[in-house]
């Protein structure tokens, strides 16, 4: 048995203390695993592994927590980033599963997030954010039930809209062309963009008739 003498806040991280056993310096935890322990208290060996094991999941914990604050992350993310900071795979699942049990992890939330973020920003075909969801660790599943609620035409709109400006001085032949090829790279089919372009243009000319229909052969 050994007995704690001190406990002490660390200078350069007030979340944390430093325990003392017989008079030597043992251990740091996190406050919050430290909450418990008192001077004069005995800890037996196995006692003080719990403590630590306890603390380096809470270190865990708090990393995946700083990593969320920035954006919404994926399972598949957050594992990847505990697991190039150097944490076990047991530890790192348990943590991943006390994320998602308090509901601060879901691939769902973050499949739709996602979804909405880029049709806002910049919109994209259902093929390609479907891409970037499965690289993102999200299960088909969960991406074809956040996909199923969105509508090509309305994504193609959305994305030659956010565009139309840079080439709305053109000519039809270049127009289309030019933002014809943007919503390619946006990963719209040919059968999608004919329709949205006609549409596009005739918004920004204000005209019902259709553009330079000679120019399609």
């Amino acid at each position: 048995m050994a007995i704690i003498t001190a406990i002490e806040p660390q200078a350069k991280n007030s979340r944390r203390v430093n325990v003392y056993l017989d008079g030597r310096f043992a251990f740091g935890l996190e406050r919050i695993i430290a909450a418990w322990l008192k001077v004069g208290q005995e800890l037996t060996p196995e006692e003080q592994a719990v403590l630590q094991a306890k603390d380096r999941q809470e270190q865990a914990r708090q990393h995946a927590l700083r990593f969320l604050s920035y954006r919404p992350r994926s399972v598949k993310e957050v594992r990847s980033y505990l697991t190039k900071r150097g944490y076990e795979e047991a530890l790192i699942e348990a943590v991943l599963e006390q994320l998602q049990d308090a509901h601060l992890l879901n691939d769902v939330v973050f499949a739709q997030t996602w979804v909405e973020n880029r049709n806002t920003f910049r919109p994209r075909s259902k093929a390609l954010l479907r891409q970037e969801l499965l690289r993102k660790g999200i299960a088909e599943e969960a991406v074809q039930s956040v996909l199923d609620g969105q509508e090509e035409t309305k994504l193609a709109l959305q994305a030659a809209q956010k565009a139309v400006r840079r080439y709305a001085a053109l000519e039809w032949p270049q127009f289309r062309q030019r933002l014809g090829a943007y919503l390619l790279r946006r990963g719209f089919s040919y059968s999608t963009i004919g329709p949205v372009l006609v549409q596009v243009w005739k918004q920004i000319h204000q005209t019902g008739k259709d553009p330079g229909l000679d120019d399609e052969d």
